[in-house]
């Protein structure tokens, strides 16, 4: 502990560090001749506690200390005075002062004061270090949060149960207008992944999600300081700086449309995603809105219609519908007279956006090129089906190799770990499988997301807690792996209609 006296008269000074050096073994003493010396001190010594004479020419201790507390707010003081009015210690409790000590002062009061507010500092300062490990933890657990937020957000995998919540405590407001942006990453680029976290959470735009095979998906809150394409270009170049070749090889950023609510934002993610069809741009970055309409024939909204409801095709596994949405894509250009070589790249783009949504879930396939330039519709008809093929093999191989009972073997990992800051992206190593695979799954056979199931754990357990009156409700929100009280005390009662606190009262009445 770190003590400074502060008086006009050396004899005091050193009499009272004689008594105290005596009686406190872990004390750093040093002194000060008046209050300006004092705040300079202070400044650089940082102490803990401060003895403060009132009565000093210049400056009086009530002045100095008004001044050190200004810088140092955690800093005790203990005022001393040969006289002993109700003004001064009116002013002295205005100002925080701990305590007050009358001189001359019998040496078994001054140790007797000491001793008192040298426990209050050591009480305070295990309750901040205990308070700064909670503050960690709940950063730690936010990112998790984070993640596996914007991973049910663009993926449909949302509980109401949760996302008011976590929204709330993520911190950002839900009116809010918001757009996805879509970052490839070379691969073997998974070391780039925290460095780009860091670069959005310094901008304090956005939402990063998880790092599925080369693609990073951001959910980026729009700034009223920018225009949409100003904040979007700027935050697309400060990520691409963190590109290791000069040229930026193998990174492109898709930028999809804005929008207002959450429910929509899964439509500016796709948008992001068809951006990043063609990485071989000098730019590397596109907006959706500069793109030419991918479906032919249609205007922008029904264009975005047949844009999500292909995404659900694949993401469904309806190859049936695949097949035959390209098909009727193909007859289309072919009925219009379009250009062979413009209809064969548009497929493309299709056949790429295919392989790219499966690669979510994934499944590793070949990329989907066409061998040669076809020379009539029959040909493209023919190549495009094989590609196909070659998709829904891997996709059905893919399948074959799950166990049956995989969310079986996810039920059990949660249970285990439901007390620990668990997420998706943990759960998709523990298994061998995507997280928005294992999202999917429990969503289609659970008809709940993994959270729900998660939650579910941790308030039972919770409920068994409570039967034990010596355990505080503090004691078990961390015990079964909340970091926030409040948070805790919402969730349960959205889950349970009914306060913890009331739960309890009623179980142990």
């Amino acid at each position: 502990m770190k003590l400074l006296i502060v008086d006009d008269e050396q004899i005091e000074r050193d009499g009272l560090q004689a008594i105290l050096e005596k009686n406190f073994s872990n004390l750093e003493i040093k002194q000060a001749k008046n209050g300006r010396v004092a705040i300079e001190m202070a400044a650089t010594f940082q102490p803990d506690l401060v003895f403060m004479d009132i009565q000093m020419p210049g400056m009086t201790g009530f002045e100095a200390v008004e001044k050190i507390n200004a810088d140092n707010p955690y800093v005790k003081f203990i005022m001393i005075t040969a006289y002993a009015t109700f003004d001064y210690a009116h002013l002295a409790m205005r100002l925080g002062v701990v305590d007050y000590l009358v001189k001359p002062s019998r040496v078994d009061e001054i140790v007797e004061t000491v001793e008192k507010v040298l426990g209050q500092i050591e009480t305070e300062q295990k309750s901040f270090e205990h308070n700064k490990q909670q503050q960690v933890a709940l950063q730690k657990a936010m990112s998790l949060f984070e993640t596996d937020v914007v991973t049910q957000l663009l993926f449909d995998h949302v509980h109401e149960v949760h996302l008011d919540e976590l929204v709330e405590l993520l911190g950002m407001e839900a009116a809010k207008e918001k757009f996805v942006m879509s970052v490839l990453l070379p691969l073997g680029s998974e070391y780039s992944y925290t460095a780009i976290r860091e670069k959005v959470r310094e901008s304090g735009s956005g939402w990063v999600g998880a790092l599925y095979g080369r693609q990073l998906p951001i959910i980026v809150f729009r700034s009223s300081d920018q225009s949409f394409r100003q904040q979007a270009t700027q935050l697309a170049r400060e990520i691409l700086t963190l590109a290791k070749s000069d040229d930026g090889a193998g990174w492109f950023i898709g930028i999809g449309n804005i929008y207002q609510s959450l429910e929509q934002i899964r439509q500016s993610y796709q948008e992001s995603l068809i951006a990043t069809k063609d990485t071989m741009l000098p730019v590397k970055y596109r907006f959706y809105s500069d793109l030419p309409v991918l479906v032919p024939g249609f205007d922008e909204q029904t264009t975005k219609q047949h844009e999500e409801q292909f995404f659900e095709y694949i993401r469904g596994g309806q190859w049936e519908d695949i097949f035959s949405y390209i098909s009727d894509m193909v007859d289309r250009y072919e009925q219009e007279g379009t250009n062979l070589l413009h209809a064969q790249q548009r497929v493309m783009e299709l056949l790429w956006l295919t392989s790219r949504v499966l690669s979510e879930m994934g499944v590793e396939s070949d990329a989907p090129f066409y061998s040669f330039q076809a020379t009539d519709f029959r040909q493209i008809r023919a190549e495009t089906n094989h590609l196909l093929e070659r998709m829904q093999d891997a996709y059905d191989k893919h399948h074959a190799n799950l166990e049956v009972d995989i969310i079986q073997k996810v039920k059990q990992y949660i249970i285990e770990n439901a007390h620990k800051d668990i997420s998706l992206d943990a759960i998709g190593r523990e298994v061998g499988l995507s997280p928005i695979y294992i999202s999917k799954l429990f969503k289609e056979q659970l008809g709940i997301n993994y959270i729900h199931f998660l939650t579910e754990c941790r308030i039972e357990k919770a409920k068994k807690l409570m039967r034990d009156p010596e355990k505080s409700m503090k004691e078990i929100t961390f015990e079964v792996g909340y970091h926030d009280p409040n948070y805790f005390s919402k969730v349960f009662k959205k889950m349970c209609h009914i306060s913890p606190t009331a739960y309890r009262k009623n179980l142990l009445a």
